[in-house]
């Protein structure tokens, strides 16, 4: 079992930035990909940047070329740089993972408790 602890949500005043970290514990797995979703309430929950094991990365149109995502320097972590940040941009923000055993099975994904950022106008 993987267990997903996210960090570094918080209140920031439009054009702001704020980092958020993930950073994956348990024992026997493998992460071909970790990213961040957000969702607000009454909507889905949507993607917002995918990091693949082999260093791809892919965004939603709404935050290409303002966040970042990248890989921590501790092994199985991965943070989000948010600059620019628009109220448009206000959500809990999920820390996700695709799990596989180390024999490649997919346990499918795994899911951080979620950290709140809010973007005041």
């Amino acid at each position: 079992q993987v267990h997903l602890v996210e960090s570094g949500g918080g209140v920031v005043q439009a054009g702001g930035s704020l980092r958020l970290s993930c950073a994956a514990s348990g024992s026997r797995f493998v992460l071909p990909a970790m990213g961040w979703w957000r969702q607000v309430p009454g909507k889905q929950r949507e993607s917002v940047a995918i990091l693949t094991s082999r260093g791809s990365t892919s965004y939603a149109s709404g935050v290409q070329g303002r966040f970042t995502i990248a890989r921590g320097d501790a092994e199985n972590t991965v943070y989000l740089q948010m600059n620019s940040l628009e109220p448009e941009d206000t959500a809990v923000y999920y820390c996700g993972a695709d799990v596989l055993t180390l024999e490649l099975t997919p346990m499918g994904r795994s899911w951080g408790q979620g950290t709140q950022v809010t973007v005041s106008s």
